[in-house]
């Protein structure tokens, strides 16, 4: 098959990766956005996300004159076979998705898509979309098709190229075959569907993980309580078949860009429906709980007097971004954390592989540092936030030197509580026994 003309309006995690990863597949790709100092800095090749192999996929694209980047969507559509919608879809009143950008970008190139176009949303969008988009069309010459995303942060580029599935919907068979077709080269099952049922799967699928985590954090709970240790427990559980050992970590609560908005939005159609969703609810109201019982677990590991009390108490935190691997800290439930340990008077500090000092997003509450022997310089303790494969290898015998108190908070379970206690600190997890050193 011969690589066909793409579209992919919208240069953020989805649409850059896809306007990538579709180029490496021999389609020549224009990515559109309505940056233009992106667009320029991404004809360079500099690509602004943290994402392993997407820089060098983009300059590969650029140099083999494969992929393109423009500013506005209008004249790439004129001239595009399949159009991309890879706009956000944020959380807007209320919890449900906010639909916008992408009838904005649809009322921009709807007239401009030539005959026998696609247009293919990847966003997250809510059932009932391609209907709705394909009335803003009024056109029906253009095919309108769901294509779902299933990328994660730190690994887009492997999940597009070698992904579980490729799920394709429309109400036209030979639309889904079109967009197939694009995807020759992936080695994956194709999951054909209706409209309505691909763009449900990325809320099902997310909302699904969302509640294991919420159950996972409320079993580590429970292990507190029992004298239980919940990597045993998550070990065994992780070897039925039925389970399997995914999302089985317990932490600070869940976030990132995709898992909280989604849940709010499927929890508010739901409602509106009349259906109702009580186990995602209980999932959604379990991590705000989740977040507020880590800050609970530091006051009592770190915090002064009688009460515990974070008033003015130094801590050192390891990590802010939502995980590791990305620099994205949007709904960063580490940097949910921090802030709300900041509302409780603490001073904190904290070292992030991913950021640098005067990072945008970090916000006035949290002094960001590149080195975390700085971090911890004077703390009463240490808190994980972010499980960065580089903490583990931290000289803390130096760090237990350097803390005015030897203890570390590890929300994440991260680090290796026998190398902390040799080195004479007090190791705190999440669900686990306590260790002391001696």
């Amino acid at each position: 098959m011969r690589g066909k003309r793409i579209l992919v309006v919208g240069t953020g995690y989805v649409g850059l990766t896809t306007g990538a990863c579709l180029a490496s597949l021999g389609h020549r790709v224009v990515c559109s956005d309505v940056d233009a100092a992106k667009v320029e800095r991404s004809s360079r090749g500099e690509i602004d996300l943290l994402e392993p192999g997407l820089a060098d996929m983009v300059r590969d694209g650029v140099a083999a004159g494969r992929l393109e980047f423009a500013v506005g969507s209008a004249r790439a559509a004129a001239r595009s076979e399949v159009v991309f919608l890879c706009v956000p879809t944020p959380m807007g009143a209320g919890g449900a998705a906010d639909l916008r950008a992408v009838e904005a970008v649809v009322a921009e190139i709807g007239d401009r898509v030539p005959r026998g176009g696609l247009l293919v949303a990847k966003s997250t969008v809510p059932v009932g979309t391609s209907a709705r988009l394909a009335r803003l069309l009024g056109r029906d010459d253009v095919g309108v098709v769901s294509n779902p995303e299933f990328l994660r942060e730190g690994s887009a580029v492997r999940d597009f190229l070698r992904p579980d599935r490729i799920v394709i919907g429309s109400d036209d068979p030979a639309a889904v075959e079109r967009v197939a077709a694009l995807y020759a080269a992936v080695d994956a099952p194709v999951v054909r569907t209706g409209a309505a049922s691909a763009e449900l799967v990325k809320y099902a699928a997310n909302c699904f993980l969302a509640t294991r985590l919420s159950y996972v954090n409320a079993l580590a709970a429970r292990c507190e309580r029992a004298g239980a240790d919940i990597a045993d427990l998550t070990a065994a559980m992780g070897r039925d078949h039925r389970i399997g050992p995914e999302f089985l970590r317990p932490g600070p609560g869940w976030g990132g860009s995709c898992l909280p908005k989604d849940a709010a939005a499927l929890l508010r159609v739901a409602e509106a429906a009349g259906t109702g969703f009580p186990a995602l609810r209980a999932a959604i109201d379990s991590n705000a709980r989740q977040r507020a019982r880590m800050v609970r677990k530091v006051a009592a590991a770190c915090g002064s007097g009688p009460a515990r009390s974070l008033r003015g108490v130094r801590l050192g935190l390891l990590g802010l971004t939502f995980k590791a691997g990305t620099n994205d800290l949007r709904d960063s439930p580490a940097l949910a954390v921090a802030r709300a340990l900041a509302a409780e008077g603490a001073d904190l500090t904290a070292c992030d592989p991913a950021l640098r000092p005067g990072s945008a997003g970090v916000g006035a509450d949290v002094r960001l540092v590149a080195d975390p022997y700085r971090a911890a310089a004077g703390a009463a303790g240490l808190v994980l936030l972010t499980e960065w494969p580089e903490f583990r290898s931290l000289d803390w015998r130096r760090l237990a030197a350097s803390l005015a108190r030897p203890v570390v908070v590890d929300t994440r379970d991260h680090l290796d509580p026998a190398v902390l206690r040799r080195a004479g600190l007090r190791w705190r997890g999440v669900g686990r026994p306590p260790v002391d050193p001696g």
